[in-house]
This record gives C-alpha cells, sequence and structure tokens, in this order.
C-alpha cells in the first residue's frame, strides 16, 4: 500500500469544481487513516480533510476553510481515494498531496506521501 499517486489537478475558475484522485498501489486497508493536504506558494503544507480507515471506517474531518464546500471519499474496490472540490475559491490555489499513514511492525506510525498534483483557481 505504500506509494500513492494523484491526478486530477488543474486549472479551474473561481466557483467551479474539481475531483482530485489518489490510488494506492496496494490495499488502502493497509492505512489507518488517509487524507490530503494543501502548499500554497510561500507557505507551509496545511492537512485539507482525512477519513479514518482503521479501526473505524468512513470517519472524517475538515479544515474549516473547506468545510461545506470539500468531500473526501474512499472505493476500497479501487484502491482510490478522492477529494471532491466544490465553490473553488482562488485561496484554494494550492500543489495537493495525498498522505496515508499505516503503522511499523513495531507499532509506529509511518507516513506515506504522493507526488502532488497542482490546483490553481483563477479567472
Amino acid at each position: 500500500q505504500g506509494r500513492l499517486v494523484e491526478s486530477g489537478g488543474g486549472l479551474v475558475q473561481p466557483g467551479g469544481s474539481l475531483r482530485l484522485s489518489c490510488t494506492a498501489s496496494g490495499s488502502v486497508f493497509g492505512f489507518n487513516t488517509m487524507g490530503w493536504y494543501r502548499q500554497a506558494p510561500g507557505k507551509g503544507r496545511d492537512e485539507v480533510a482525512r477519513m479514518s480507515i482503521k479501526p473505524e471506517f468512513g470517519k472524517t474531518n475538515y479544515a474549516d476553510s473547506v468545510k461545506g464546500r470539500f468531500t473526501v471519499s474512499l472505493d476500497n474496490a479501487k484502491n482510490t481515494m478522492y477529494l471532491e472540490m466544490n465553490s473553488l475559491k482562488p485561496e484554494d490555489t494550492a500543489v495537493y498531496y495525498c498522505h496515508g499513514v499505516s503503522s511499523t511492525f513495531e507499532g509506529n506510525d509511518y507516513d506515506h506521501w504522493g507526488q502532488g498534483t497542482p490546483v490553481t483557481v483563477s479567472s
């Protein structure tokens, strides 16, 4: 489950929508949680959305700035997580990263990152 590959970024006008995809190389049930981060130019990387997988499946959390506009979902049959982004604003412009947390044999957390996909919201 270690490799994560994002797709779906691009240029969209304010008020528009995009759907990002993150496909894992193995089963998503190898992760404890999966989520999305973003990094705007000149800023740090911030968490946008997260979904729990183990032990409780499907619990979601969102950053206040995206609540009501973004939705994270998981298709375990396709080993793919999605981020549906609606009512996009220029301040949503960033590189979006897929993130997963798994457990090592010793029980420690291990972070997995995708390569990032850029999203630009501009007219």
